[in-house]
């Protein structure tokens, strides 16, 4: 197998188990020289061990990588600054971050509360703005960089109970591609990654119907490594002209995901007035109306 990110230095956080883990473990295999990131948390961002990161740097110097570990925490910019410092000062630069941390809270949009909302944020969207911040400055040193993000539907299409990460990750979108734009005089890459795996971050699902229970039995042969080939990808020169794109990758599938762009317009040269709106715009523009789904109901096939 070629090793497409060969002597490359990447930095993959929450990679103490689940997608994060497998990303590591791939880029290593890839000829990487990897920083594992885990603070070692529960599902909903509680508690700390710091061994969770050990345990994949164990993994991958028993397969002949090299790896070290992190235990630094996204949520903060100060602690974030030690993870991409961690990679320098190891292995001297940082060619690549994978913004995989990621927490979740889930409730009903009424019933949620402000800590809630404010813990995943924090962790999901402020955590990939100080890692990618904190790589910026030596990318930009370099005149070389990339950034690998973990999205998720729940923000691209919708889903039921998950406002917070919802909107943490759609925000990763809108940061990924300000990144891009902004970062591309600097030969600085960003893309996002929607994964479908079975995790502990999608184990919390309910099965309290049996639709839900089959589309969750579905849903665990999606295993975590199935998402790691895009983001070795990612990272390589051999995606250098590969810039501001969402993908997703459920199973053996791999989609780019459309980004918002006009679909349909109307006008009226003398302006528009609520009821010439009511009257004319909404009947010529209801057809183009996105509909209100999830994303179990948009991916509503099995997974190949």
């Amino acid at each position: 197998m070629q090793q497409l990110v060969k002597d490359k230095v990447v930095v993959v956080t929450g990679a103490g188990g689940g997608i994060g883990r497998a990303i590591a473990i791939a880029m290593a295999a890839g000829g990487a020289k990897v920083v594992v990131n885990d603070i070692g948390t529960g599902l909903r961002g509680e508690g700390r061990d710091a061994g969770a990161a050990g345990q994949v740097v164990d993994e991958i110097k028993a397969r002949g990588g090299i790896a070290v570990a992190n235990s630094d925490s996204v949520a903060d910019a100060a602690s974030a600054e030690r993870i991409v410092e961690s990679a320098v000062n190891a292995f001297g630069r940082i060619d690549c971050v994978v913004n995989n941390a990621g927490i979740l809270r889930d409730g009903i949009f009424h019933k949620m509360s402000v800590a809630d909302w404010e813990a995943v944020i924090q962790v999901h969207l402020n955590g990939a703005f100080h890692t990618s911040k904190a790589a910026s400055a030596f990318f930009k040193e370099q005149n070389a960089g990339c950034l690998v993000h973990m999205t998720s539907t729940s923000g691209l299409i919708g889903n039921m109970g998950q406002a917070n990460y919802s909107a943490a990750k759609l925000g990763i979108v809108a940061l990924s591609k300000s990144i891009a734009i902004d970062m591309a005089r600097f030969n600085v890459r960003s893309n996002c990654i929607s994964p479908f795996a079975w995790s502990r971050m999608t184990s919390s699902v309910p099965t309290d119907t049996p639709e839900k229970l089959a589309r969750v039995e579905r849903n665990r042969q999606m295993t975590p490594d199935k998402i790691a080939p895009l983001s070795v990808f990612l990272a390589s020169d051999e995606a250098r002209d590969v810039n501001a794109q969402v993908f997703a990758v459920r199973n053996n599938e791999i989609f780019v995901m459309s980004q918002p762009r006009p679909i349909r317009s109307v006008h009226r040269g003398e302006g528009w007035t609520p009821e010439t709106i009511r009257d004319h715009a909404m009947p010529a523009l209801r057809r183009s109306l996105v509909p209100v789904e999830t994303s179990g109901q948009v991916f509503c096939w099995d997974p190949v």
